[in-house]
């Protein structure tokens, strides 16, 4: 089921809580959600934005470990395995880029564990995590909206949707996809995706491909009883039989990164005070200073340029300085 946070397995749960923050993902909802920048024009929206929300996962959920992951820099496995990975994925925006070198530096200084590890992605890490937690029975927490983790879920793993104030247990990943988790990569590599440039079966949508999974209940079994399925879809489903077990490989997780498991490690510790000051000041996060400072009643507020579109005149002055 999908539950509201006070229905939560998380605040049920006596085991105690491992948070998995997917922290490429993150910087990319923190820079589409707001747009701030300093007094020089200087963009600072998504560091703003992404200390908020971490912040927020500290202060409403109070986990007793925390890691977030971050995609290293290269190529990974999967380009090896297929070179026209992500080959349609846009550049890092140019107004990101530098807050993204920023975020990363920022997070390990506000108390939070942090992993980068080349040649795989940020999914694999979270998903070896996962699974090293569950044998160490720790309830885990992945705050993501990546469907591909959705293939993690079990009765110890949920996947944390903040934005909606949900969590997503295994009912949530069938309801939402319309097959249970441990049929996600078959549903993916049915379904290809086309943000990551994975081919899938040409016809096959989210329908017919947990139709597909219903009858014959999984992709081996599907691909053995391909000569049975009838039209055009199952002869393209015939005709890509390779490319789909290539579609298989890629959006599977690698659930044996060599990571270290180790609780101590994934402690919030007490934050570096005099980095976090100096990209607060450089980045005039006004309001964040008086608090690190210990100003709980302070009236600072970090200053936001807006206007406020009241009547058809402020309107029309406006389409006049965007159309100039």
């Amino acid at each position: 089921m999908i539950a509201s946070n006070d229905q939560s397995k998380i605040l049920n749960s006596k085991n105690k809580k491992i948070y998995l923050i997917d922290g490429t993902a993150y910087v990319y909802r923190a820079y589409y959600a707001m747009n701030l920048t300093t007094a020089a024009g200087k963009h600072t929206g998504a560091v703003y934005t992404m200390v908020n929300m971490l912040n927020g996962i500290i202060r409403d959920h109070a986990p007793d470990y925390m890691v977030t992951v971050f995609d290293a820099k290269g190529k990974t496995f999967r380009d090896d395995i297929f070179p026209e990975y992500k080959a349609n994925r846009k550049p890092m925006p140019d107004d990101l880029r530098p807050q993204y070198e920023i975020i990363q530096k920022l997070v390990p200084a506000m108390g939070i564990p942090v992993l980068c590890i080349p040649k795989v992605e940020a999914d694999d890490v979270i998903g070896t995590l996962a699974v090293q937690a569950e044998k160490q029975n720790l309830f885990t927490v992945i705050a993501s909206n990546d469907k591909d983790l959705a293939q993690l879920v079990t009765d110890q793993i949920v996947l944390l949707d903040e934005k909606r104030s949900i969590e997503i247990d295994s009912d949530g990943v069938q309801e939402k996809f319309g097959v249970p988790p441990n049929r996600i990569a078959d549903y993916l590599a049915l379904v290809g995706d086309n943000s990551d440039n994975i081919p899938g079966v040409p016809g096959v949508g989210a329908k017919t491909a947990s139709k597909w999974l219903h009858i014959h209940g999984s992709l081996d079994e599907i691909v053995a009883n391909a000569d049975q399925i009838g039209g055009k879809v199952g002869e393209n489903l015939r005709n890509g039989l390779e490319q789909l077990k290539l579609s298989r490989e890629l959006v599977e997780l690698k659930l044996d990164v060599d990571v270290e498991f180790n609780l101590t490690s994934f402690q919030l510790v007490e934050p570096d005070t005099d980095v976090l000051r100096e990209i607060y000041s450089q980045h005039e996060f006004r309001t964040f200073l008086a608090e690190l400072n210990g100003d709980s009643d302070h009236e600072h507020k970090d200053e936001i340029n807006y206007t406020a579109i009241l009547d058809e005149d402020s309107l029309d002055r406006l389409i006049t300085q965007l159309q100039a």
